[in-house]
């Protein structure tokens, strides 16, 4: 193995053809880095610097400056006596299919699901074909999606009533989805993390100090995005009156009030109960059970804990509640509507047909 430096002369047709080499962004990322170490020795750089700005080994850096030397830029663009590469062995059909269909229908011993691996042991196969048939047919068994499909007697007429709402708001009247976020935790980090820099993310313990919780009461209009909202110490009936008197006072009198609420046991007492029927123009829609996704404040409230609260840090419930007053006042600056755009139709088509699904596995026919 050579150890010397290798002083090359590159002529000027070379030394152009090799820099349009490495400035096309459609070059190989193995030619470019062979015409980078040609360039660089014809600038009369040492084997060790050609490596580190090449960001290859002293050994390919004498490789491709021998490969110049007996062939010119034409044998840089052939690989080193190894004739044409063989390409991946493909395996068998059958095979492929019996990955697919152990995935589907199979658990592994001792295991809830498959990985790469285990499936490889399992076929007799290397892991990387497991993950080739896997992205091919859209299969990832190490990922669950959540459901549940609401048992509610009334959910048909329920949905069409908020979809209704959503879709063909009525006439003279505001639309507001409301709900509280409960127990939204001060936390303060134990220690200071270090901030954002290129290449690295920033950081915050894991641990964390409790520093006391507020709920967030917030009323989303439907039709502009500005949000009402109040943070309050409970979420008991009392509050939840002492909030729908705010929304009362924000909205003119000549306005009707439908409120989408979930079925949460204070939005229905008796207190709550004997106000509504003082107060006419107000309304409760409920959503139906097990159906919060039908409440357009939830998406409200994803944001506000993406945005503002899950990396905070508050050394008290006043901090915590100024930041949320805080990001409400700012959104609703420039107030953004969360546009609905399923039917009624498409939800319940979708719910009928994950019922007979439900159905069928119970039944070990699906």
């Amino acid at each position: 193995m050579r150890k010397i430096d290798a002083c090359l002369y590159v002529s000027p047709d070379d030394r152009a053809k090799l820099e349009r080499l490495v400035a096309d962004g459609k070059t190989p990322q193995k030619l470019a880095s062979r015409a980078r170490v040609v360039l660089l020795s014809g600038r009369g750089l040492g084997t060790s610097a050609i490596g580190r700005e090449a960001r290859v080994s002293k050994p390919t850096v004498w490789r491709w400056q021998d490969a110049y030397m007996e062939g010119g830029v034409g044998r840089l663009l052939k690989d080193k006596g190894k004739g044409p590469r063989a390409g991946k062995k493909r395996i068998d059909d059958a095979v492929r299919l019996r990955i697919v269909a152990k995935t589907v229908q199979e658990k592994p011993k001792n295991a809830t699901h498959w990985t790469a691996r285990m499936m490889a042991a399992a076929m007799g196969v290397g892991h990387t074909t497991v993950q080739r048939v896997w992205k091919e047919h859209g299969l990832k068994p190490h990922l669950t999606r959540t459901f549940k499909l609401s048992n509610d007697p009334n959910f048909a007429d329920k949905v069409v009533d908020i979809v209704g709402l959503y879709l063909n708001p009525p006439e003279n009247a505001v639309v507001f989805c409301v709900d509280e976020k409960s127990q939204i935790q001060a936390l303060d980090r134990t220690q200071p993390g270090l901030p954002l820099k290129k290449g690295r993310a920033g950081t915050m313990t894991h641990d964390y100090k409790r520093n006391g919780t507020t709920t967030l009461f917030a009323a989303l209009d439907v039709l502009t995005g500005k949000v009402i909202g109040e943070c309050l110490p409970r979420h008991r009936a009392k509050e939840f009156l002492s909030f729908l008197k705010k929304i009362d006072r924000a909205v003119p009198a000549h306005l009707d009030v439908h409120a989408v609420c979930d079925n949460y046991r204070t939005h229905k007492t008796k207190k709550v109960q004997n106000w509504l029927a003082r107060h006419k123009r107000f309304k409760l829609h409920f959503t139906p059970t097990s159906s919060s996704w039908l409440n357009l404040v939830e998406r409200l409230f994803a944001e506000i804990t993406r945005q503002r609260i899950r990396r905070g840090v508050f050394k008290s419930v006043p901090d915590l509640v100024a930041a949320i007053e805080a990001w409400i006042a700012d959104r609703n600056e420039k107030p953004r509507p969360f546009k609905w755009t399923a039917t009624a139709d498409t939800i319940l088509e979708k719910n009928a047909r994950a019922r007979r699904v439900l159905t069928q596995i119970a039944e070990g026919t699906y």
